[in-house]
């Protein structure tokens, strides 16, 4: 039987936009993503998180099945525009006592919180005044925003994460417009980016001088796929390595090293900002823990475009700023979401990140299968894809831990069936399932599961 370490954190993630509902009720202001969903044909069958599992009114319901299931930590984030409607100036407090009310509720079943204070709801406020994550002015809103949070639950909350995914802001929400708030340009995203590290690093900065006193940890969490060379030519192993600097290293080098990767600077030239070298102080050392979200793997080759194919946006970055070709093997098993099942990546990653960062505590914040689950005859959903694919990502776990990697706890994605962004409903990542006409939850296979092996410290 395999074991992990006795003081391993087991987890499971939500995000509050994907499960709360409630989106204009008890004084919460719109955010970009309720604005976003009124588009048309920007989210699959033009559905929206205005309900969602309306956790806000079941919150109970669903601590009592997180602690039912053996988890001991539950990671969720803050709906900024529930505290401050507007992203500035007040404060709604009928938003504040719903945090604090589940905050008190998962500390009596015994449930450590995990709290997330941006996981890409930015209030429609700043967004429409001030241009969202590329007017500067978006670092001091953000600290008042995390000010607020500290003074309120801090004496409860001991781990906090800044942002969940800048690349994902950046990228899909300034690059390809996939995302709210919608915006396409090669340029926007690295401006983004750049103030979402600054941001993070001025609310670190906040929490360790003004609220010292609380004795918790804060750190910021970043997506991360492995990018394993097509083959042995020194030009695809370089063209992976660029990839994943393009990739993580965009957002986890400023933090441990001091600033963006040199390779990015090469390329992007005054595309890419500078940081002064205060900010670099600022900046570096700013993560309690190497957060870490991770699904998939693919295949990278060097485009020295003299083929036919090149891709317009590569996954990591703008492919046309890194000259490379993303692909997968066709034996690989996929998720709904076309995305490869190959636990060997889970633990090379670990290991690159291990080497390049000088050995972090690492959390894994997100790991998960999308899959198309189907309500069974018996009332119980058999997700035996989704349980094998949790068992091979925590094998390649314990692995890394056997050698030598600091992993000190995993969190599943995601402990319910939720609104999945632009995919709307018909992506199905939870352990519990959601019937829609009735809202009701029903655990899956995976999650009797995940409460074996939380028991057993191993399975």
């Amino acid at each position: 039987m395999i074991k992990f370490p006795n003081d391993f954190i087991w987890g499971t993630a939500t995000s509050a936009y994907q499960i709360e509902g409630a989106h204009n009720t008890h004084g919460k202001g719109p955010s970009i993503w309720d604005s976003f969903c009124t588009i048309p044909n920007r989210i699959t069958n033009n559905e929206n998180g205005n309900i969602a599992i309306d956790h806000y009114h079941h919150y109970k319901k669903d601590v009592t099945l997180l602690k039912s299931q053996g988890f001991k930590a539950y990671r969720f984030s803050i709906s900024w525009s529930r505290i401050m409607p507007e992203g500035k100036g007040e404060i709604n407090e009928e938003g504040i006592q719903f945090y604090s009310n589940l905050i008190d509720e998962l500390l009596a079943n015994d449930i450590v919180p995990w709290v997330t204070l941006y996981h890409w709801d930015l209030p429609l406020a700043l967004q429409m005044e001030n241009d969202g994550w590329l007017n500067p002015n978006i670092i001091n809103y953000f600290e008042n925003f995390a000010k607020v949070c500290f003074e309120r639950f801090g004496d409860r909350v001991k781990n906090w994460i800044t942002l969940n995914e800048p690349w994902v802001i950046a990228i899909l929400g300034y690059g390809q417009g996939v995302f709210a708030p919608g915006r396409i340009s090669n340029s926007e995203p690295y401006l983004a980016g750049h103030h979402l590290i600054l941001a993070h690093a001025q609310a670190v900065n906040l929490y360790k001088t003004k609220f010292k006193y609380q004795k918790g940890s804060i750190g910021i969490t970043n997506n991360g796929d492995w990018r394993e060379p097509l083959t042995k030519n020194h030009s695809d192993i370089d063209a992976a390595e660029r990839a994943l600097l393009f990739f993580l290293g965009w957002f986890a080098d400023p933090i441990y090293l001091g600033d963006y990767p040199q390779v990015m600077k090469n390329r992007l030239g005054d595309r890419l900002p500078n940081f002064t070298e205060n900010q670099k102080k600022l900046i570096k050392n700013s993560s309690d823990f190497f957060g870490l979200n991770h699904y998939t793997t693919m295949y990278v080759a060097n485009d020295d475009h003299t083929g036919e194919v090149s891709n317009v946006y590569g996954n990591g970055g703008i492919s046309e700023d890194q000259d490379v070709l993303l692909s997968q093997d066709k034996e690989w098993t996929l998720t709904a979401f076309n995305w490869a099942v190959v636990p060997w990546g889970c633990y090379k990653l670990l290991e690159w990140i291990s080497n390049r960062y000088n050995h972090p505590n690492i959390i894994i914040t997100e790991n998960g299968f999308a899959c198309n689950d189907t309500l069974k005859e018996e009332g119980v959903v058999n997700d035996l894809d989704r349980l094998d694919y949790f068992k091979q990502y925590l094998e390649a776990c314990n692995k890394a831990i056997a050698n030598g990697v600091k992993l000190k706890g995993y969190f599943a994605w995601s402990l319910f069936d939720n609104f999945e962004w632009a995919s709307g409903y018909s992506v199905r990542f939870g352990i519990n399932y959601i019937d829609y006409k009735t809202l009701k939850r029903i655990p899956k296979a995976s999650a009797m599961w995940f409460k074996k092996i939380i028991k057993n410290n191993g399975w």
